[in-house]
């Protein structure tokens, strides 16, 4: 359990990482009476899942640890 939760871990973060880069990268900036506003036009969606594998990924490791 130990093993897999430490693989599920690894892959969340490096999606984490990757689609967390590429969210920044899909957003679009425009100035208005001098300010810069940014809007973004990112699909958050994996992203979110990322993260929620990530956590069972350490909630995984954590059981294992016992």
């Amino acid at each position: 359990m130990k093993t897999v939760g430490i693989i599920i871990l690894v892959i969340g973060i490096v999606c984490t990482i990757m689609f967390g880069i590429q969210a920044m990268q899909d957003s679009e900036s425009f100035s208005v009476l001098g300010m810069d506003i940014a809007v973004s036009s990112a699909d958050w969606t994996p992203l979110i899942i990322s993260v929620i594998v990530l956590l069972v990924g350490a909630f995984l490791y954590s059981k294992g640890k016992r």
